[in-house]
Order: C-alpha cells, then structure tokens, then sequence
C-alpha cells in the first residue's frame, strides 16, 4: 500500500512538472481535498429513499488547476432507490 502510494505521489510530482510547474503535490492534494463526495436522501411518500450521490462543484482555484493538469471530473452518478430499514426489517419478520 506504500509503495502504491509512493507511486502515486511521483507520478503526480511528473505531471505537476509537465503542466504546472512550481506547485508541490502536497499543495495540489490540500486544494482539491476540499472536493467532496456527498448522499443526498430524500424520502419518499412508500417509504423509500431516493439517494443522489453527489460530488461538490470545484471552486475556481480548484476548476484552474484541474484545468491546468488536464483533468475533469467523471458525470455525477445516477440516482438510486433505497429501501428504508424499518421497512426491510419489517419484511423480513413476516416471512
């Protein structure tokens, strides 16, 4: 896990180098960090829930340097349903 690790950070010290030099990976983690992966649940009427994953958008600062790096972020995924657990619970007793 280490080592994964490591080469992750060189390949990353490359493309800084490449694309914009001057700034360190560790600068580079710290602002695109604060990009967050968030579950939005909202009920519905039978009980359910409808979860939207969610990525926060990217700043400015962080939208120039994922542009600078030639970077994108993948499409938000899509919606999914959910059964409540009170619900799947309750089924599963009356079986």
């Amino acid at each position: 896990m280490a080592f994964l690790g490591y080469c992750l950070l060189v390949t990353l010290k490359n493309r800084l180098a490449a694309y914009a030099p001057g700034l360190t990976p560790k600068a580079v983690l710290e602002t695109l960090a604060k990009i967050q992966m968030i579950d939005v649940w909202f009920p519905t009427t039978d009980g359910r829930h409808l979860v939207m994953p969610r990525y926060t958008q990217p700043e400015p600062d962080q939208a120039v340097l994922l542009h600078k790096l030639k970077l994108s972020l993948p499409p938000q995924p899509p919606p999914r349903i959910k059964a409540s657990v009170a619900v799947f619970s309750k089924e599963l007793l009356t079986m």
